[in-house]
């Protein structure tokens, strides 16, 4: 199932990106349109499209419809301000503006293709290289959603589930719901139930006894920024799940491609976590569950210390510790669209 596309215009129809709607899903499928800047950054801000790289390949889109709505340059550049910000936490998103912006002009749709393009193959490769870290069989964690949802493409820490499911090794799931927006409970688990992985829905809070009870051999998530010491910034919940593992003496892992590491940044004190509509955790599935007057501390993501973390598996092979050397010769590797031409040719 595509999740975000883009859609020529055609039969008077004006240019726009399509992309399935999270915010319906399990239940609807909903195929929507973004035609104006105002609608790429609704459907950023709002979840309609969310997951990091996800969004990265929706952002480098949306600058390609900027250019064709805007030809001021100073409209356009407000535009693309805004694209770029409209989710501050997710790298990835900045990456794809930058990197679309930097090309030609005539040529931003041609880049925003190729990076939807490079995405699917980047996960093609995390998913080989992180399918020989799950066990031969057994129970595995994971937490929020990074299958092809995320991703436009086929799936970070979700990818290497299903791609060890592929090569035969016999995994059952236990997947956390993913408090406040469920994005464990709505999109995982419609994920691996298309893909024919078994799985169990968790509440959050049994994430560490189900670690325990379960037997859970390996947990493996996505990330939104990774820092070059490892640091890793992800979705709400995972550092608990990670001490949790470290506890038990299970493996923590995480699946990401090179563009959500921040080179910049030197460890995750500089990662800027986005704070979300207290609204969100004071209902639940929109009905209210507490005073509306109550204050909410809602921050979308928390930090995972590198030291908790045994492997980032990328589309380059799995960094190790120390972080602080293998993550930095990551950015000295060639583009990985360079290597894709190289093979073809």
């Amino acid at each position: 199932m595509d999740v975000v596309w883009w859609e020529a215009a055609s039969s008077g129809r004006p240019a726009a990106i399509g992309y399935v709607d999270q915010r319906r899903l399990p239940h609807d499928v909903v195929r929507s349109r973004a035609e104006t800047v105002d609608e790429i950054v609704d459907a950023i801000a709002g979840l309609g499209v969310r997951g990091a790289p996800a969004i990265g390949v929706f952002g480098g889109y949306g600058i390609a419809l900027a250019r064709m709505l805007h030809a001021d340059a100073d409209e356009f550049t407000r535009a693309v301000a805004r694209i770029r910000s409209a989710r501050p936490t997710a790298v990835n998103l900045a990456w794809a503006v930058d990197r679309v912006v930097a090309s030609a002009s005539e040529t931003y749709l041609d880049q925003a293709l190729a990076i939807q393009e490079e995405q699917r193959a980047v996960d093609r490769a995390m998913g080989a290289y992180g399918a020989e870290l799950m066990p031969l069989a057994g129970a595995v964690l994971t937490h929020c959603n990074t299958g092809p949802l995320a991703t436009a493409g086929y799936g970070t820490a979700l990818g290497v589930i299903i791609a060890a499911h592929e090569r035969g090794r016999k995994l059952h799931v236990y997947v956390d719901e993913t408090r406040p927006l469920l994005q464990g409970a709505r999109l995982t688990t419609f994920e691996l139930a298309r893909a024919g992985v078994p799985a169990t829905l968790i509440a959050d809070g049994a994430a560490a006894a189900t670690m325990r009870a379960k037997n859970v051999r390996a947990v493996i998530v996505g990330a939104d920024r990774i820092a070059t010491n490892g640091d890793t910034a992800n979705k709400i919940g995972t550092f608990g799940v990670a001490v949790a593992a470290a506890h038990l003496g299970i493996p923590f892992y995480i699946a990401a491609p090179r563009s959500t590491i921040d080179f910049s940044l030197r460890d995750g004190s500089g990662i800027h976590i986005e704070e979300r509509d207290g609204a969100e955790v004071r209902a639940y599935g929109g009905a209210p569950v507490a005073p509306h007057d109550i204050p909410v501390y809602n921050p979308a993501f928390d930090v995972t210390p590198g030291r908790l973390i045994a492997g980032i598996v990328t589309e380059y092979g799995v960094a190790r510790p120390p972080y602080d050397e293998s993550i930095p010769d990551l950015a000295t590797r060639p583009p990985f669209g360079a290597l894709l031409a190289a093979k073809r040719a």
